[in-house]
Parts: C-alpha cells; sequence; structure tokens
C-alpha cells in the first residue's frame, strides 16, 4: 500500500513538472515568436504594396554601418595593382636586359669578325714579305753573280757594255767591283765617261 502511495506521489510530481515546461513554451511561443512572425508578414506585405525590395534595402543599410562595411576587397584590389605593375616593371627591365644582351653579342660578333679578317690579312702581308724576301735575296745573288762576271771578263770586254748601261746600273755595278777592277776598267773607257762615272761614284 505504501509503495503504490509512492508511485502515485511521482507520477503526481513528473505530471506537474511537465505541466510547468509546457506552460513555459506556451507562453515564449504566444508573447514572443508569434508576434515576431506577424510582424514580419506585415512588414513584407507592406514592403511588396510599395514596390521595395527588402534584400536590396537590407545590403544598403548594412552598407552604410561602419563595421560592417567591407574594406578588405579595396585594399586587396591596391595590392593586386601594385603587384601587376611591379611585375610589369620587372618585364620591362628583363625586355631592356635582353636588348643590351643582343647589342653586346653584335658587337663581340663583330669584333670576332674584325679579328678574323685582321688575321687572314696579316697572313696575307706575311707572305708578300716572305716573298719579297726571297725575291731580294736572289737579286742579291744575281747581283752578286753579275760583280762576279764582271770582275773576271777583261776590262777591254766590260767597258762597253758598262758605258751601254743606264746611269744607275753602272754606278751600283762599278761601285761594288773590286778596286783593281775598277781602274782597270775606267782605263779602258773614254776620258768623259770615266770622268762621269768617278764624279758619280764620289757621291
Amino acid at each position: 500500500m505504501a509503495k503504490s502511495k509512492k508511485k502515485k506521489e511521482v507520477k503526481d510530481s513528473v505530471e506537474v513538472s511537465e505541466k510547468k515546461s509546457i506552460g513555459f513554451f506556451q507562453i515564449l511561443l504566444a508573447w514572443i515568436i508569434i508576434p515576431l512572425m506577424f510582424t514580419t508578414a506585415v512588414v513584407l506585405i507592406i514592403a511588396k504594396v510599395a514596390d521595395v525590395n527588402v534584400f536590396d534595402q537590407a545590403k544598403e543599410w548594412t552598407s552604410k554601418v561602419p563595421f560592417l562595411e567591407q574594406k578588405a576587397p579595396d585594399e586587396k584590389v591596391e595590392g593586386d595593382l601594385i603587384l601587376e605593375e611591379r611585375v610589369i616593371s620587372l618585364q620591362a627591365e628583363i625586355q631592356e636586359k635582353e636588348a643590351q644582351l643582343f647589342e653586346v653579342q653584335d658587337e663581340l660578333t663583330q669584333v670576332k669578325d674584325s679579328n678574323e679578317t685582321l688575321v687572314i690579312e696579316k697572313e696575307k702581308l706575311d707572305e708578300e714579305i716572305e716573298k719579297l724576301k726571297l725575291e731580294q735575296s736572289e737579286s742579291k745573288r744575281d747581283f752578286k753573280e753579275i760583280v762576279t762576271t764582271y770582275e773576271q771578263m777583261s776590262a777591254k770586254s766590260s767597258a762597253p757594255v758598262i758605258t751601254k748601261m743606264g746611269d744607275a746600273e753602272a754606278i751600283q755595278i762599278l761601285s761594288s767591283l773590286k778596286p783593281a777592277t775598277l781602274a782597270a776598267i775606267l782605263e779602258k773607257m773614254s776620258p768623259e765617261e770615266a770622268a762621269k762615272y768617278t764624279s758619280m761614284l764620289t757621291k
């Protein structure tokens, strides 16, 4: 009997607590949520009748609130512009450096070509000098042979031949002869010719 009484008391206390909690929710619903929903519906109906876009108006109002303004996109745009300008300036600098590099390469190519031309010209000049030296040595050898021939000839035979030569050639040969041979040849010439060649030899 005592057990059934206790069960009944527990059951009654649970029902009372359920009724209290339901009562609070009903009060909240009746006094706050329903009037708020009703007010929202009335505002939306009035806005519709007045041809006002509620969402655009809400965006406009929030953009005027200082702490809701979004400054980040503007800052981002400015940063992007600065980076873009920097990239453009760097690209321009790279192009300028490439142009300078091409100019230097062209100059090096021209210098290389001119050096090759100078080397070729030097080789040609060296060849010409060698030829001239060879010709000079040959002409010296030929001249020595001529002088030796005149020394071996008799003065009577060589004197008329020398007088028939040009003055420069005659003086060149006469100045290369030994004194005894020269004297013998001058003896076989006429006095006028001997005097002429003697005066030319003393100059």
